[in-house]
Parts: structure tokens; sequence; C-alpha cells
């Protein structure tokens, strides 16, 4: 045996930092991306961020110049040319893509193409803003008054800036809702218990779920601080008692119960009607339960009622859910009602506009620098060209995307709900000549500007049906068929799911009662039997 060097090719798909994190920029919300960005510029010293409203201001007109054939004149870019014919080829990116990146070398703006219509990529002239700004002198651009306010100031500051400074921002006065572990235990410790019962009660609390339910055993809970089975229960039957009343139940009919106890309707036919009958007034079998116990379906329904008003689920006004927030990042929309183009632009989210630094590049050429240091800055612009060509490759991916949605759902845009089309994520996929894993990406958590709402892109995507005539029909439209139906039927004689597939028959609408029964499920209707109970 003896040891020796080869060589040999293979092929391996290996996937990049690079390629990584233009997989997951793509599926980034504008916030998720935002912070992305920031991150960046705090580990990249090569990055820096332009967004002063003059240039933005500059560059838009210079915009509306070219697209109305003025002549903006000649304009002068910071090419990224210039930056890799310094460091050489840029690190493969996964794609094959090692071209120039276009119109990301200044500053990353093709928002503003695509607010003014253009297509993404689009040569547009450059902004002329910061032409002089290496031979501005930073010495003059320091605001001596406001920086030796504290040494010039007669030991005091005015009113007006001690708001602007010192005041805290308004966010540090947000407040969250109390939970139900702090509503609850809130009372426990204003309520004259003795210590051990409270110390108890606290880790039943601390063993609810958010409905107020506890599913732990007394065994479970004595075991975890040593208490008596007996002492657990009484510390159960105390918080059973607390606003609001039915929390630390085992089960709905305990809950109930004990919330008719509070009210004083111990021995009113609804408590027997919940610990003897529950299962059948969930089933609503009203005449046969009526018969059973010797009431008329009058009283037993005015029993129901009452029954209604009871709150199974105490636990849920207390949630600890914390809305979403939904910031729409493209907008869809009309600039003349009676032209049927829509135009496509991103929302102006305040997201800082990047740019590489000139100092950096010229310490490239600088012979007193040393060859670790321009190593350094090599590498740093290597990543930060990487970062501005996967900015934009998001940006025009999810353009392609939306465009593509607008061209196939623009009935939808137009006229409502009622007029969506059926659409796949493939699709999409073909038309754009992407692959199905990049579109899905791209829909997720991302919401459209549109004329009839704010909507998520993935909410576009239906499946669908062929009708009698040979078009394809939306599931969402059939489902909206079928709760109109629901909703327009006589209370006292409801519709059954069989009624709803011979009136969908006569709109060539073919279904069998199974998908009627599960399209209503899905929409959290009840059966005919259950709506007629309600009455």
């Amino acid at each position: 045996m003896s040891l020796k060097l080869t060589t040999s090719l293979s092929q391996r798909l290996v996937l990049t930092p690079q390629l990584r994190q233009r997989i997951e920029m793509l599926q980034m919300t504008t916030l998720e991306l935002t912070d992305l960005i920031q991150a960046q510029l705090l580990e990249n010293p090569v990055l820096e961020e332009v967004a002063t409203q003059e240039e933005a201001q500059e560059l838009a007109e210079k915009i509306l110049d070219h697209l109305t054939g003025a002549d903006p004149g000649a304009v002068p870019e910071q090419s990224v040319e210039a930056v890799e014919a310094e460091l050489g080829s840029p690190s493969s990116n996964g794609s094959g893509d090692t071209g120039p990146l276009p119109q990301i070398a200044g500053e990353v703006d093709s928002e503003a193409a695509e607010v003014a219509g253009a297509e993404p990529g689009e040569e547009l002239p450059g902004d002329d803003a910061n032409v002089d700004e290496g031979a501005r002198d930073p010495f003059e651009e320091i605001d001596f008054g406001r920086e030796f306010q504290d040494y010039l100031d007669p030991g005091y500051k005015t009113q007006e800036i001690e708001y602007k400074e010192d005041a805290p921002t308004f966010e540090q006065f947000l407040t969250r809702p109390p939970s139900l572990a702090d509503h609850l235990e809130w009372q426990l410790h204003m309520s004259p218990i003795e210590q051990d019962v409270c110390d108890a009660a606290v880790s039943v609390i601390g063993n609810l779920d958010a409905d107020g339910r506890l599913n732990a055993t007394n065994e479970e809970i004595a075991a975890m601080g040593g208490w008596s089975e007996q002492l657990v229960e009484e510390s159960r039957q105390a918080i059973l008692q607390l606003d609001p009343v039915g929390c630390a139940a085992r089960d709905v009919k305990e809950c109930l119960l004990i919330q008719l106890e509070v009210r004083g309707e111990s021995d009113r036919l609804a408590a027997r009607l919940i610990s003897e009958h529950l299962s059948e007034l969930q089933q609503h079998k009203l005449p046969h339960l009526a018969k059973q116990i010797g009431v008329d379906v009058d009283t037993l329904l005015a029993e129901l009622q009452f029954i209604r008003t009871l709150d199974p689920y105490p636990g849920r006004r207390y949630s600890s859910e914390e809305p979403v927030l939904i910031a729409p990042e493209i907008y869809i929309e009309k600039l003349d009602e009676n032209d049927d183009q829509y135009i496509i632009y991103f929302a102006d989210d305040g997201s800082p506009r990047l740019r590489v630094s000139q100092q950096y590049q010229q310490m490239l050429g600088q012979t007193d620098v040393s060859n670790e240091t321009k190593s350094f800055i090599r590498e740093k612009m290597r990543s930060a060209v990487d970062l501005l060509r996967n900015i934009e490759h998001r940006r025009q991916t999810i353009y392609k995307v939306v465009e593509s949605i607008v061209h196939r759902q623009q009935d939808f845009l137009d006229k409502g709900v009622q007029y969506i089309k059926p659409m796949m994520l493939k699709d999409i996929a073909e038309d754009i000549g992407m692959h199905l894993s990049t579109v899905s990406r791209v829909v997720n958590r991302k919401y459209a500007h549109t004329p009839q709402g704010v909507i998520e892109l993935r909410r576009f995507f239906t499946e669908g049906m062929m009708n009698e005539d040979g078009e394809e029909i939306s599931t969402r439209i059939i489902k909206l068929k079928i709760k109109k139906l629901i909703e327009e039927e006589d209370s006292h004689s409801p519709i059954t799911d069989d009624q709803v597939v011979k009136i969908l028959v006569k709109d060539g609408i073919k279904l069998s009662r199974r998908t009627v029964a599960k399209y209503r499920d899905q929409m959290s209707i009840p059966g005919s039997r259950e709506r007629r109970a309600v009455v």
C-alpha cells in the first residue's frame, strides 16, 4: 500500500453562502429584510446607507424626465464594474450569474423604476446627488452649535430640548393586556386564603391552557410542590370562583355548572340539562329530549338559549395571542379608471438604500495600505456585492410573480372575489420560467395592496373544477355560493346539503353531498339541524 495524489472531475450540488442568503431573502417579509440590512450595515463597514429625501426626489425627477423624453443630462454613475475590476470576479451565487450588477452600485433603487411603470432591471439614468461627495469637506458638515451645546449653555436645557432629547419614545408607553395567569394571580393574592393554598393555586394557574382548562391531574400538581392532593383540590375550587368563572375546570360540564352556581341558578332546568343530557343537547335532539324529561319544546329552547349565554371557554378572553403586523410590500393600482392596465410598485417602507463606500474603493489603490487591510476590504466588498445582488434579485423575482398574477386575475381586481380564477403555483412557475419552490417562497407571508383590499399573495391561488360549459370555476367561488344560499335560507326550514347540490346543478356545477358538507365545514357553518335549533 502507498499514498499518492490523484485528480478527478465530478459534479456536485453545492449550496454556497450566497445562494443560501438568496433563498432566505426570498421568503423574508419586509420587516425581516430591514432587520437583515441593518445587521449587515453593522457588520460590513464597506456598506453605506443612502436614504435622504433630497436624493430620492432628485432621482424621481430624473426618471420622469427620462420617461417623458426630456434630456436629463449626463449623469455619472458609481459602477460596480470598477469594484469588480479591482476585486476580480465576484463569488458565485449558485446560479452562474457572475456578470456586472446592474443599477446597484451607487444606489439600489429599482423601486422608483417600478413606480414609474418601468420593468425591473431597465436602464435608467443614474443619480448625480453624490457626484461631488468625495470632494466635499466633511469638516463643513459639522453643526458646531449643536455639538457644543452642552458646553456652551448656561447649565440648563429648555423645555423644547428636553422634550426632543430626553423624553422616552412612544413605544416605551405601550403596554400589554394582562394575561389569564396575571389576572387570576392578582385576584388570588387579594383573597383571604391560607398561604399553602395560595402557593398551590399559583401552580394550578400555571398549568391552565389558553381556554382556561386544567389538563394536569391533582397528583401531578401535588408532586411539583410537595402538597397533598386534598390541598390542590381546595386551591382548584378557589380558582373556579375567580373571574372569569370556570377557569381550572376539568371539562365543559364542570365549567358550565360552576357558572350556574355563581349566578345562583343551580336549581334551574339548565343545570339538569348540562349535568345529565349534555350529549343530547350537542346533537340537538330536542323533540326526543323534551319528551324524555317531560317538558315542551318551547321551554327546552328557552333553557337552551340561556345555556348559550354561558362561556365554555372562559380563558379565551384573556388570550395572549398578539395581532400580526401586516405591511403590504406590493401596490397594485390603476393610474386611470378608463385604462385596463395596472401598475405594480413596491411600498416605500423606509428600508435603507445601500451602496459600496467610495472611501474603501480608493484605499485599494493606495500604496500605503497594507496587504492585510486590502485583503480584508476585498472580502467585505465581495460580501457587499453579493448582498446587493440578492436584494435586487428578490425585488425582480417578486415583481415577475406579481406581474403574472395580475395578468391572470385582472377580472378579480376589477370586479371582486366572485370573478377570481383557479390558479396554481405551477401555472405561475411555468409562466415566468422559475421553479415551483421559488414561487412558493415569494408568495409566502407577503401582502399586496389591491383595489379589493390588502390580500396575501397566496390567497390568489385556488383550486378549480369544470362546469357543464367547460369553464373552470374556483372552489372559492363555489364556497361563496354555498354560503350565500345558507344566509338567504328560511330560518324555520334550513336548506339541507342535498338541496344545495340540486341548486348548484342548475348553475352547471356538479358536486356530491359529501363535497358540499366538506366545504360547509371549512367555512365553520353548522348543519341544517343545528341551524334550525338556533331559532
